[in-house]
């Protein structure tokens, strides 16, 4: 295994308890980005964050005062809860058999890697290298920083500019509105959140709008430069922005450099390696896992884990090709911004196969969802009344789209539905009851 983040060491623990020698190289802290510095550090923070906005939702309803969150004390945290991950890992790993080798792995044949000045031999190789944010190469690209950097801030900046408007920018640009703090993103397209249901972007972008974000659409950062004041950010248009700090957010490339791949005749570029649908490179005994796949499915943390669970079982015999389910995708935002399976854009082109029912359950279930009256989701409904997919705007978005994610791959219908019995209230309970109504019952 090379890397040890999700797409690989399911795979790796799998195959040792089927009776596999197993060994895992890595060069930066074990349980790769989404452990250390991604995702995990990013919803340890979120926390105080999605309470404080609830608390401002019942402002005048019960709940007087107001919040306020400490970024250091918050900081500590978050160090707290995150730094243990990797040293327990690699115990962990070590303890239950698997190798740990510390470096970086370049592939010297099918069937060999280097690591530093010594070489190992195995019958299957997985690579599991993930991605790294893109940069930009203008004046002043020393100034950028990345979302690494971002989620170990010691405080957070009173100015702060985003080159972005995709998930991460805004995702850390809630945040830091929600403190209060000077917030500008620019972005070269016309919207936020390429692939997400533009009218819930629209909300979202109202609502941070609302909350002080400048939003420089169509506009191109040029340069950054050290002034008196802090920072400078100017555009093509000659715009220009004074801040204390710049996140660069313009998307993420595979690490697929110095790993061998060019000799041994496996693709890759950019967007990650070439594989085929066992997910298999030219050599059919290197594999390659996770978000260093060039692949259309979205590259996040449950996917790489479904594609390491995979690899384990075609190395043990499966000989079946992969099939994805439906895949959820989450902005973790204020209110978050989630959706599975076919989007309402999608099936707004295709009316003869798909229709849409928009469902303002914050309205509808206004004390269960703790008055969220604003939360909203649009349903897409194959030809047959099924659930397709769907797209949620709502302060727990991500548990519901699991809901729903579940009962696409189910092919659930109103029947099946109501044949169980869910805690009553919730709000998982009454988008049950609403979405009964609207599926096929045979």
């Amino acid at each position: 295994m090379i890397g040890s983040g999700h797409a690989t060491w399911h795979a790796a623990v799998a195959l040792l308890q089927a009776g596999k020698h197993v060994a895992i190289v890595e060069r930066d802290l074990v349980g790769g980005t989404c452990t250390n510095y991604g995702c995990d550090a990013k919803i340890a923070l979120d926390g105080a964050f999605q309470l404080t906005e609830q608390l401002h939702r019942f402002a005048g309803s019960g709940v007087t005062g107001t919040t306020t969150i400490d970024w250091p004390a918050l900081m500590t945290y978050k160090h707290q809860v995150i730094d243990p991950l990797a040293p327990t890992m690699t115990q962990l790993f070590t303890q239950m058999g698997i190798t740990m080798i510390t470096g970086d792995a370049t592939l010297v044949d099918a069937h060999t890697v280097k690591v530093g000045g010594d070489t190992y031999t195995a019958d299957n190789f997985v690579l599991g290298t993930g991605q790294r944010p893109a940069t930009l190469d203008i004046p002043g690209k020393e100034y950028i920083h990345d979302s690494r950097a971002f989620l170990d801030l010691p405080d957070m900046p009173q100015r702060i500019t985003f080159i972005g408007a995709g998930i991460i920018a805004m995702e850390f640009a809630a945040m830091a509105a929600t403190m209060g703090r000077d917030v500008h993103i620019v972005e070269f397209s016309d919207h936020a959140l390429n692939g997400f249901n533009p009218d819930y972007v629209a909300k979202l972008q109202a609502k941070l709008t609302q909350q002080g974000v400048q939003f420089h659409f169509g506009e191109a950062v040029t340069s950054i430069a050290h002034s008196q004041q802090g920072l400078t950010v100017t555009t093509k248009s000659g715009l220009t922005i004074e801040t204390d700090y710049v996140l660069g957010a313009t998307g993420r490339v595979a690490n697929v450099e110095n790993l061998g791949l060019e000799q041994l005749g496996i693709e890759a570029s950019r967007r990650g390696i070439t594989v085929n649908d066992h997910l298999q490179t030219a050599v059919p005994n290197i594999y390659a896992s996770g978000d260093v796949i060039n692949k259309v499915q979205p590259k996040l943390t449950p996917t790489a884990t479904f594609e390491s669970n995979y690899i384990a079982g075609t190395i043990l015999g499966n000989s079946t090709p992969i099939a994805y389910p439906a895949i959820p995708s989450v902005v973790f935002t204020m209110p978050r911004i989630a959706q599975v399976g076919v989007t309402p854009s999608a099936a707004a082109q295709d009316t003869d196969n798909y229709r849409t029912q928009v469902i303002p359950f914050g309205q509808q279930l206004a004390f269960e969802y703790k008055h969220a009256l604003d939360a909203e989701m649009t349903l897409v409904f194959d030809h047959e009344g099924y659930l397709a997919g769907a797209s949620v705007y709502a302060d727990d978005a991500e548990e519901l789209i699991n809901l729903l994610t579940l009962i696409i791959n189910g092919h659930y219908t109103s029947t099946q539905l109501q044949q169980q019995i869910f805690a009553f209230p919730s709000a998982n309970s009454g988008i049950i009851d609403l979405l009964s109504t609207q599926l096929p019952r045979a």
